[in-house]
C-alpha cells in the first residue's frame, strides 16, 4: 500500500472513533466533527511521524483530545475576561454526564414517544409537521411529547431536564 493509500485508509478508519469519542467530550457533535478533522490534518502533515508511533491512532485520539482540551481553556479565558470586563457571558458549558443520562433516558422511550420529541425539539419541526410525519394530528404529538418529558423527569430526577413544556404549550 502506498503513502497516500495508508494515510486515506488510516483517515477512514479513525474518522468515526474520533467523532464519537469527541462528541462525548465535548458534548457538541459539530464541535467534535471540526475537532476529529483539525486532529487529521496535524496527521497527515505529520504523516511520518505518526505513522511510526507504536499506536497511530491512540496518537491522534489524544491529539484531538488535546485540541479540545485547548479549545476549552480558551473559552474559560474569554468568559474570565469578559467578566473582569463587566460583559455578560453568553457560553454555557454543558455537563457532560447530565447530557449522556438524558440521551440515554431519550433511547429507552417507546418508539412513538422518541420519535416526536426529537423531531419537536432537536429537528425543530411544529407538532403539525411532527404528526404528519408520525401519521397522527398535532395534539397527539403534544400529547405524545408531554407523555415523553413526564418520564424523562420521572427517570432523570436528579438531572436537570429543561422545560419545554411551555414552548408545547404555546404550539
Amino acid at each position: 500500500m502506498s503513502a497516500p493509500e495508508e494515510l486515506t485508509a488510516f483517515c477512514e478508519r479513525e474518522w468515526p472513533r474520533l467523532v464519537g469519542t469527541l462528541s462525548l467530550y465535548c458534548d457538541d457533535r459539530g464541535l467534535a466533527e471540526e475537532l476529529a478533522q483539525d486532529a487529521l490534518e496535524r496527521a497527515c502533515v505529520r504523516w511520518s511521524r505518526v505513522r511510526r508511533a507504536a499506536s497511530p491512532g491512540a496518537y491522534v485520539q489524544q491529539m484531538a483530545i488535546n485540541l479540545a482540551r485547548s479549545r476549552f481553556r480558551r473559552y474559560a479565558a474569554a468568559r474570565r475576561a469578559a467578566r473582569r470586563l463587566g460583559q455578560e457571558v453568553v457560553h454555557h458549558d454543558r455537563d457532560v454526564a447530565a447530557a449522556v443520562a438524558v440521551r440515554e433516558a431519550i433511547g429507552r422511550l417507546p418508539r412513538r414517544q422518541r420519535s416526536a420529541l426529537v423531531l419537536r425539539y432537536y429537528a425543530d419541526l411544529s407538532p403539525d409537521e411532527v404528526g404528519a410525519q408520525l401519521g397522527c394530528s398535532g395534539q397527539a404529538v403534544r400529547n405524545l411529547t408531554h407523555r415523553a418529558i413526564s418520564a424523562l423527569r420521572d427517570e432523570l430526577d436528579e438531572v436537570v431536564v429543561l422545560d419545554v413544556e411551555e414552548a408545547t404549550d404555546a404550539s
